[in-house]
């Protein structure tokens, strides 16, 4: 890889960096054709840190001149509350793989369909198995954006910050050391120009209690302390759009009274964290479990079960979260595999969100281009590192189906470094994919809901 110092000298005329580290964009068609893919690795590959952060700012300072502005959705979220935008659920998009070109399929079909609400967000949990921090993450799929030619406010999102429960139960300093580590990923992401945080601390309700508000204290009272923290760290002039949820994806379904129980508790948490201040505002979506599971359940022959989502259950959270506590609505998780059918029910039920992870996936490692011997290196990998997670009377296909998303960190610039012939027909396939998806989800020509209700600021960085 060539040093990101002999690229800048072969980009003059193109993008500079003056004297006073300012960096200059001279030539936005060819930072998009000539620039952009280059630096991009760097930003990712570069065995220097250093130059890894240098490249970085680069691609904020090309993307922010040439009108991109990583943003928060809480503005939008809030007109929702009031009921002065809707008809559409905004779909977020989490991306574990080959993220540049993904990436690239989202905003080709975002352009092409005038999308307005959409997300790129990834999990806590995610960044550890593809090996991907909020600064690396955020950079791709802004780098990505520069690419296609997109310009206006940009979502990014910290999906399910999710307390660990064993850690939580431990108490003391163990308790202290994970809420903590939590605090400091939330003051990491906004540092890379994520807007959107989603607190889960779902994991740690405990149905024993014999009170709703007893079952969801510690959820409520930690996601506020979450929230308070989220609040401080967040730039000036911007509100963090910040995500709650009351029951944990893959257990029992949700009711309108944990919802309720939630939300007294969360605000007046946070009402007293607000030190004599302003009052902080609370969350701008609520996540809930409706009879789904992340990445769905596999079948003995590698095909997924069918699922039924209560639709009901969407709808009834949905209003009340508006009505009684200005939200935006309910946020569904683990639908990405479900049929392409089901998808227009979720605008039908007035939910505010979906989360898509598992399908994109599925449909690259799946897809006839994709080569069938880095295929089988990965799953070697997986035969060899994860073998402790093949349950009894597991199949092969069952097996591999739940754990080759562990693969892409080992894998990551191999599958990066794939032919762009190859590239080229994952990210049509993508692409025709998002159209359907958009469509289903009515975010098809609301660029002017986003204009309306969204003004994004800008944030000037230097080197």
């Amino acid at each position: 890889m060539e040093s990101l110092n002999h690229l800048l000298d072969s980009w003059r005329g193109v993008l500079e960096v003056n004297d006073g580290g300012e960096v200059l964009v001279k030539d936005a068609v060819r930072l998009r054709g000539e620039v952009i893919d280059p630096l991009v690795r760097v930003a990712v590959f570069a065995a220097s840190e250093k130059e890894r952060d240098k490249a970085r700012v680069l691609i904020w300072e090309a993307a922010r001149q040439t009108g991109i502005r990583p943003w928060s959705i809480q503005t939008l979220y809030e007109a929702m509350g009031r009921e002065e935008a809707g008809g559409f659920t905004t779909p977020a998009i989490n991306l574990r793989g080959i993220v540049y070109d993904k990436a690239r399929a989202v905003i080709r079909s975002v352009r092409k369909n005038r999308v307005g609400p959409f997300i790129f967000e990834l999990a806590r949990s995610e960044m550890g198995y593809t090996f991907q921090r909020p600064s690396e993450y955020a950079t791709v799929v802004i780098a990505a954006a520069v690419k296609e030619g997109f310009d206006g406010p940009l979502f990014i999102q910290g999906d399910h910050y999710q307390v660990n429960a064993k850690k939580f139960a431990q108490g003391g300093q163990t308790r202290d050391s994970e809420i903590q580590e939590l605090k400091d990923l939330i003051s990491e992401s906004i540092a890379a120009g994520y807007g959107n945080i989603d607190i889960d601390a779902s994991t740690v309700v405990d149905l024993a209690k014999t009170t709703l508000k007893e079952q969801q204290r510690d959820n409520f009272a930690t996601s506020a302390e979450l929230a308070a923290h989220t609040r401080k760290m967040e730039p000036a002039g911007m509100t963090v759009s910040i995500g709650g949820e009351i029951g944990e994806v893959g257990l029992k379904n949700s009711t309108p009274g944990e919802l309720r129980a939630y939300m007294d508790g969360f605000m007046q948490e946070l009402g007293a964290r607000s030190d004599g201040g302003a009052k902080m505002k609370g969350p701008s979506k609520i996540s809930i479990q409706t009879g789904t599971s992340h990445g769905g359940v596999p079948l003995p022959n590698g095909s997924v079960a069918e699922v039924k989502i209560d639709f009901a259950v969407l709808r009834e959270i949905s209003i009340i979260s508006r009505r009684e506590y200005g939200m935006a609505g309910a946020v569904q998780h683990g639908a990405s595999t479900l049929p392409s059918e089901a998808f227009d029910q979720f605008p039908r039920a007035t939910t505010a969100e979906v989360h898509l992870a598992t399908d994109f996936q599925n449909m690259v490692m799946e897809h006839p281009v994709f080569p069938r011997d880095l295929c089988a290196r990965m799953y070697a990998w997986l035969d060899a590192n994860c073998a402790d997670e093949r349950k009894p009377g597991m199949t092969p296909e069952q097996f591999y189906y739940k754990t080759r998303k562990k693969a892409w960190g080992p894998f990551k610039q191999e599958a990066w470094d794939l032919p762009e012939a190859v590239r080229a027909e994952l990210r049509a396939a993508l692409e025709t994919k998002f159209d359907l998806l958009f469509a289903k989800l009515g975010v098809v020509d609301t660029l002017g809901v986003v204009q309306k209700h969204v003004k994004a600021g800008e944030f000037k960085r230097r080197l």
